[in-house]
């Protein structure tokens, strides 16, 4: 599949993360193409993990509650270094990250768009105070593990369908990686 070559082209790949194509991003987010994406947990020295209320003017789930930063590598771009990259543009950050697991969820989003990813979810320690590009983020929090799980249980709809496939089919790696990334050195 080809798109647009001026939209973001984003890496296809089979249910093994083998890559078998390209295609724009809208296109693959409007078929719900199977693709690599990552997801970003940053964590303070609280043990507390940096979430983001997603701008109400993105392209999906505006207004919902993730993780600390989420995005796609680029063809011919690392999913390390993709994910290094998304996390300075998005929150302002630099951090050295460490691969944590892999999860592999589909759904729709509504507005036609559907989620259908093959994601590498990193983590990492916070070393200074984010700077959200308020195009990407709305509002930040820092939270402990078991408060982002009473506001899930709480007010499901306002966090992305992805952030709750984690915390629910991943949270006792999250709770561990998390607390484990809160103990690394702020340098």
């Amino acid at each position: 599949m080809t798109s647009n070559t001026c939209e973001e082209q984003l890496i296809l790949v089979d249910e093994r993360n083998r890559a078998t194509g390209s295609a724009g991003k809208t296109a693959i987010h409007r078929a719900g193409l199977l693709h690599r994406a990552f997801s970003i947990f940053v964590v303070d020295a609280r043990g507390r993990i940096v979430v983001q209320q997603r701008s109400p003017d993105k392209y999906h789930s505006g207004g919902l509650w993730a993780n600390s930063c989420c995005g796609h590598p680029r063809c011919g771009e690392r999913t390390i270094a993709a994910a290094r990259r998304r996390l300075n543009e998005e929150l302002g950050v630099t951090s050295a990250l460490s691969f944590g697991f892999f999860a592999r969820y589909q759904a729709a989003l509504g507005n036609g768009m559907h989620e259908n990813e093959f994601v590498y979810v990193y983590f990492g320690r916070l070393k200074s105070a984010p700077k959200p590009d308020p195009a990407e983020i709305a509002d930040i929090a820092h939270l402990s593990f078991d408060d982002i799980g009473r506001r899930i249980a709480r007010d499901p709809h306002a966090f992305t369908v992805w952030f709750k496939h984690y915390f629910c089919n991943h949270g006792a790696e999250i709770a561990r990686l998390a607390e484990q990334a809160s103990r690394l050195p702020a340098m």
